[in-house]
């Protein structure tokens, strides 16, 4: 259920209507857009149903929500959530792009990577310190020695961190080095998880599930929502179907789709949805011209010797170069880079 104020609403009357709710049991939720202040009401139905609440002073409407996921919902928010990491700012008509390898692998190699993503215009860098990998004998991540290294790469350069919580074990760790937590893919549906990172107030960049669709992929960003962190990020990043020329297919028509039902920003990563470098340009520009809020891009200075998805990963000449390329497109349809 969500209630819609009047424009005039005071602080004093928002005060009160928040306690009646409150102490009917229910949570509520604040939204504060342009024009309007609306109050996602959740819990049981029943009691919402059964109460006047469009006597109480300060109420212009209430109206239900009819999907499942309440506040991801355009009901609930009709302008668009944009994410502000002091001055980086997700969701935006800039396109934010944040680019690094897979897995932090050492010092020397993030710095350089770091250095070179920046001088294209990245903003942020991407790197995991805590690895999920299909086989446990894979490369697994360097733990906290990786955090302190994106660290470094951060005060160096000057690019936010984007790094993969896997464990909520993990969490106060994790927080403590990160600008942007990332929930994988193979996580998305952890709802322990979500609740944990729900609790911080740190952008949460959730990435679709493999096999999941997008009322679950909303789902999920509502696990997080309901415990009071407004900032999660969408990230489309291929779903499973029965093709295998490519590592996963990289399902468009999300982005489109995520900002018709939800006011929350939506990413892509090409790396991760092709599988192939030589993909990744293609359908990095299709993302832009789809409508895409960001880029997680894969960059690597020695993809051939990479400890996880080299062959994924572009060398930084052609980041710069896809960089540039983008510039027109992001243009053309009231973007930019």
């Amino acid at each position: 259920m969500i209630i819609i104020l009047k424009k005039d609403v005071t602080q004093q009357e928002i005060d009160h209507i928040e306690g009646k709710i409150a102490s009917l049991g229910l949570k509520v939720h604040v939204s504060k857009g342009t024009e309007r202040t609306v109050l996602g009401v959740i819990g049981d139905e029943a009691v919402i149903r059964n109460q006047p609440l469009t006597v109480l002073p300060g109420v212009e409407q209430v109206m239900p929500v009819l999907k499942p996921y309440k506040l991801a919902s355009r009901e609930f928010r009709s302008d668009d959530t944009v994410i502000d990491l002091d001055g980086v700012r997700i969701g935006n008509q800039k396109i934010v792009v944040m680019a690094g390898p897979c897995s932090v692998e050492s010092e020397e190699a993030l710095l350089k990577i770091a250095s070179a993503v920046a001088r294209s215009g990245a903003t942020c860098l991407r790197g995991g310190a805590f690895k999920p990998r299909t086989s446990p004998y894979s490369f697994q991540g360097l733990g906290e020695e990786g955090l302190k290294h994106l660290d470094k790469a951060r005060k160096e350069t000057g690019l936010k961190i984007v790094t993969e919580l896997m464990d909520p074990r993990d969490a106060e760790l994790v927080f403590e080095y990160a600008d942007i937590i990332q929930i994988g893919a193979r996580n998305m549906q952890n709802f322990r998880l979500l609740t944990e990172v729900g609790k911080y107030r740190k952008p949460i960049l959730l990435k679709r599930g493999l096999s999941s669709t997008i009322t679950e992929l909303l789902m999920s960003a509502e696990y997080i929502m309901s415990q009071g962190n407004y900032q999660v990020i969408l990230c489309e990043r291929g779903i499973r179907t029965f093709e295998t020329y490519t590592r996963n297919t990289m399902d468009l028509s999300a982005v489109p789709v995520i900002k018709n039902l939800s006011h929350l920003p939506v990413i892509c990563d090409p790396s991760h949805a092709v599988g192939r470098w030589e993909l990744v340009k293609p359908m990095a520009k299709a993302a832009v011209a789809a409508g895409t809020d960001g880029l997680l891009i894969e960059v690597h200075h020695d993809p051939e010797n990479a400890l996880s998805d080299g062959v994924q990963s572009l060398l930084p000449s052609k980041f710069s170069q896809l960089m540039e390329e983008l510039k027109p497109i992001a243009q053309a349809v009231g973007r930019k880079i």
